[in-house]
């Protein structure tokens, strides 16, 4: 079970006494003195103790109201820096957007020289076949001084351009 504390009155509080020192804490010695917030305001007639106990309530509500504004303003700079790092992170992916575009166009030039060097060997590989198919045809066939008539040629692309003369 709880406890409950009996608090009993005390005759004779000394409300001067208490005035006194409450002013002696403050810096001014009238309700007057002490600044309040703008939206709040004593009403004629309230008490020394009810007035002072109001002020020291509203105090501490403004004081709690200060710290959220200060929350917000750390908020805001928090969003600034957000805002920020989303811009670099858009420059980031522009940047890797246009790296990843000059590695394909790097790439297709690559793919088409290979593949241009693939056609030029096999041109190559023909031109061989055939010089060598007509230097077996020349020897194997009857002797003669006449030069064998040039065949038709198969080739195409840049070993159709090399002459006889220049494999020499």
């Amino acid at each position: 079970m709880a406890s409950v504390e009996v608090l009993h009155r005390r005759e004779g509080v000394n409300l001067v006494q208490l005035e006194a020192d409450i002013a002696s804490v403050r810096t001014g010695s009238s309700l007057a003195s002490i600044s309040l917030p703008d939206y709040v305001e004593h009403t004629e007639g309230v008490s020394r103790v009810g007035a002072l106990s109001a002020e020291a309530v509203i105090r501490d509500y403004e004081s709690a109201a200060k710290e959220i504004e200060a929350m917000g303003t750390e908020l805001i700079d928090a969003a600034r820096k957000c805002e920020a790092l989303t811009a670099q992170v858009h420059d980031a992916i522009a940047f890797m957007r246009e790296t990843a575009a000059g590695y394909r166009e790097e790439g297709r030039k690559i793919f088409k020289r290979i593949e241009e060097c693939a056609l030029f060997t096999e041109d190559v590989r023909k031109t061989c076949e055939q010089v060598k198919r007509r230097m077996t045809e020349g020897s194997v066939g009857p002797f003669s001084d006449d030069e064998p008539a040039p065949q038709d040629s198969e080739l195409s692309g840049i070993a159709a351009q090399v002459s006889m003369s220049e494999l020499r």
